[in-house]
């Protein structure tokens, strides 16, 4: 988390970069900070937390980035595929409608579950015993549900596992960066913290000197 807390990551990542510029290109400002143990090798070490923090940030940008697009896809199918399986479902209904054993064969009976696990194996059930069974597909033809749009949707279910899938991993890859992420913020905004400590009272008579290290002093 940035120092301040209106402030965002990106913001604080910026600040720090500026802070350590200006520390090493304004000269008057390097030797001060010197003389107080911020040498060119403590400076190094600071350097060194930020870029570890902004490679983690940009890492974990990336990461919620694919997992945007991942559940984007996911959604996406299963969107496709509950308008199919919805309409099939009334059709099944009214052609069968005179056949509890078939009904219950192809799980038409009954409120059509709501929780993604329960809805999908009631949605899997209708296609796989459809599709297995001659006599349901030539009375399902009537309401025109041919067996190749069977095959299609038992296709479409296939990809919507396997986008799921993806959706999950990259779900759980995104926690993990953030994890990382917000370790090496932790790390670099203590050393921040100390830094902008002793910059303050190091360039104390100085103040103007200390905002070109983006620490705003009041007048």
């Amino acid at each position: 988390m940035p120092l301040k807390k209106n402030q965002t990551e990106a913001e604080a990542l910026e600040q720090y970069r500026v802070a350590f510029e200006n520390v090493e290109k304004q000269p008057e400002i390097a030797a001060i900070m010197a003389q107080f143990g911020y040498d060119e090798t403590l400076l190094t070490e600071g350097k060194t937390l930020l870029t570890k923090t902004r490679a983690a940030f940009d890492f974990n940008k990336k990461e919620d980035d694919e997992t945007t697009e991942a559940y984007k896809n996911f959604t996406e199918l299963k969107e496709n595929l509950a308008i199919t399986y919805t309409l099939h479902r009334k059709k099944g209904k009214v052609i069968f409608r005179n056949e509890p054993t078939t009904l219950s064969k192809l799980a038409l009976i009954g409120n059509l579950p709501t929780a993604y696990i329960k809805w999908l194996e009631t949605v899997k059930k209708f296609y796989t015993v459809a599709a297995a069974d001659s006599e349901i597909q030539s009375k399902l033809v009537r309401l025109k549900i041919t067996t190749e749009e069977i095959n299609e949707t038992i296709e479409l279910i296939t990809d919507l596992e396997t986008a799921r899938a993806l959706y999950l991993r990259e779900k759980g890859e995104s926690q993990d960066a953030t994890k990382l992420k917000d370790k090496a913020f932790g790390e670099i905004d203590d050393w921040m913290s100390e830094f902008y400590a002793v910059a303050k009272i190091a360039l104390e008579d100085n103040p103007q000197l200390l905002e070109s290290l983006g620490k705003f002093v009041r007048s």
